[in-house]
């Protein structure tokens, strides 16, 4: 993946800013004690993670989003092996939601910083000098 996207940053749980630091204290979202910790700074750049209070609402609809694509998704799935009703629906989507919901919770924070939070390309240079 290129290092200067914010795809890297989201899905390599890195500091939008320099995409060195880690964003999340775990890389590892299924440990439930700590998924859901951050850092309160970057280590690398010092990047405030911790905006303002109430920063991360806007997170909320990027997960409802993705919640939504994952439904269309799955029901698509069933459609094309003639499952699709909408009892097997929801015993088969309750699941998969729960499951993912760690990964989506941290790529619906990764990414919404993202969004105002942009990459210095030239950090790197900056800090060596």
């Amino acid at each position: 993946m290129l290092k200067s996207t914010k795809v890297y940053s989201v899905f390599a749980n890195k500091c939008p800013h320099c995409h060195e630091g880690s964003f999340f204290t775990s890389n590892y979202a299924y440990n439930l004690a700590t998924f859901h910790k951050m850092n309160d700074m970057c280590s690398v750049c010092g990047e405030d993670f911790k905006k303002e209070p109430g920063f991360y609402y806007g997170a909320m609809y990027m997960s409802y989003g993705l919640t939504v694509g994952v439904a269309v998704v799955w029901a698509i799935l069933l459609n094309l092996f003639n499952m699709y009703a909408a009892f097997v629906y929801v015993i088969t989507f309750a699941p998969i939601i729960i499951a993912l919901f760690p990964i989506m919770y941290r790529s619906a924070r990764l990414g919404y910083i993202n969004v105002f939070v942009h990459y210095n390309k030239e950090f790197k240079r900056l800090v060596s000098e």
